[in-house]
């Protein structure tokens, strides 16, 4: 038995066989059942030592040879696993509540089992197939039957595409510097294309245009997925090429990048959440600004960046969740997320209006909630090298402030005298519910998701180090 075997081709052979289901209830323990069965097998079973249980010995294998090509997990990647899994059985768990599971569990399992593979491949440079494969999965999982695909849609794909042979071009430039690491012009170049891949790849400003475009077009539950697993691989993988290759992580011109393309991230989402007043647009720009924290991490030193990256996958995905979550059961209610058809739902439904507001002010990094402890951490860490960033960092997260004050007006704003009055679905106020209190429990005990993560910077040879 092998990990590759174990959690990349079991949940690609779960998500086939989840296309033929069609009752939702089904899909949705099935489904979440198996997510975190898989989660618990990486958390009690250690990779490559041999176990005895009841006098029955047997070994997890780390890699695996499939068409000439290697996948591996590393021992130390067991941890990761178990949070990625963790947090896809928390998705598929609301699939029946969103009405989504015919959807979300089978093609959620094939993208994620493609993306996990892009983590395990080597040679590395195949993770670029990988990740274009499960975008091109997304399309039928976003798309509902019968309907044309929109504008938001086919920009994301398009964009998703370029990335691909960027970065394959990248790597084989890359090769040739390893082979002459003198050749400044030739490590310029492979930079650049290196960077233009991973801008399209994470939707950096100006390439992000597709984001708000597609929670209009389809259900935010299936879009907030894409939002938490798509950018949190690509980090990772990115991560892998910084770890590679020494020159690139030792660049300042590399460093200076990401803080102004992660600070450009943050100040685009923050002040367009500021000004904006339709909510599903808000959850996109707040994922905007969520990838400007994510490349804002990896402009940190060495032995900062992967414990600030990994840190933020936790909080990020909860709060998508339940940000998504509640905009899916609240556009049902609605002709449209707009202020206008929005205004005064906290008198009906407090369960809804709290999890989009919570949510929202989460990701701004409001004190007591999940992304609070995090997002101080980077506040400090530019500051330490610049007071200018840490101000244009200031100005991004007071735009997320601004935007999560002004949907709290707009929900508890009512032209009518009428009473608080409790008509949420007894199923989503239970799911938002707990949402919500994990949003709070990792504000205040911040020190929960290290347990998960304190171990995953032993992943990479160089980084963390």
């Amino acid at each position: 038995m092998s990990a590759p075997l174990i959690w990349i081709f079991v949940p690609f052979v779960a998500g086939i066989v989840a296309l033929f289901l069609r009752s939702q209830r089904l899909l949705t323990l099935l489904g979440s059942g198996l997510a975190l069965l898989l989660a618990l097998v990486a958390f009690l079973i250690p990779l490559d030592q041999a176990l005895s249980i009841e006098g029955v010995s047997f070994k997890i294998l780390s890699s695996i040879q499939v068409l000439g090509r290697t996948l591996t997990f590393l021992p130390a990647e067991g941890r990761l696993l178990v949070v990625i899994y963790g947090l896809i059985a928390m998705w598929l768990f609301g699939a029946e509540v969103s009405r989504t599971a015919d959807r979300l569990v089978p093609l959620g399992f094939l993208i994620s089992s493609l993306l996990i593979a892009s983590i395990a491949v080597e040679p590395f440079l195949y993770a670029a197939a990988f990740i274009e494969m499960a975008a091109l999965l997304a399309i039928p999982m976003l798309l509902p039957p019968n309907q044309t695909p929109g504008p938001g849609l086919m920009r994301f794909l398009i964009y998703q595409t370029l990335a691909m042979p960027f970065i394959l071009f990248s790597g084989w430039l890359l090769a040739g510097v390893e082979a002459s690491p003198g050749d400044l012009g030739l490590a310029v170049q492979a930079a650049a294309i290196l960077g233009l891949g991973f801008a399209f790849l994470l939707a950096v400003f100006p390439l992000s245009t597709w984001m708000p475009m597609l929670v209009e077009e389809t259900s935010p539950y299936l879009v907030g997925f894409l939002f938490w697993v798509l950018p949190t691989t690509a980090v990772i993988f990115g991560m892998g090429f910084l770890d590679r290759y020494a020159w690139l992580r030792t660049s300042e011109q590399l460093t200076l990048g990401l803080q102004w393309g992660g600070l450009l991230m943050v100040v685009s989402g923050g002040l367009w959440s500021a000004f904006e007043r339709h909510l599903g647009r808000q959850m996109a720009y707040g994922m905007m600004a969520e990838i400007g924290f994510s490349l804002l991490a990896l402009s940190l030193p060495s032995d900062k960046m992967v414990e600030a990256a990994f840190l933020l996958i936790i909080p990020r995905s909860l709060a998508t969740l339940v940000w998504s979550l509640s905009l899916t059961q609240m556009g049902r209610l609605v002709d449209s997320l707009k202020f206008s058809a929005v205004q005064g739902m906290a008198h009906s439904h407090p369960f809804l209006a709290a999890g989009v507001v919570l949510a929202h002010f989460s990701v701004a990094g409001f004190p007591l909630l999940a992304a609070f402890p995090i997002r101080l951490a980077l506040w400090a860490g530019l500051a330490n090298r610049s007071l200018g960033l840490a101000f244009w960092f200031l100005v991004g997260v007071l735009g997320l402030l601004t935007g999560a004050t002004r949907t709290l007006a707009v929900l508890v704003k009512s032209s009518h005298e009428n009473s608080w009055e409790l008509h949420d679905q007894w199923d989503e106020s239970i799911l938002i519910g707990l949402g919500i209190l994990g949003l709070f429990m990792l504000g205040v005990f911040p020190q929960i998701s290290r347990l998960f993560l304190a171990d995953l910077p032993i992943m990479f040879e160089h980084l963390g180090r």
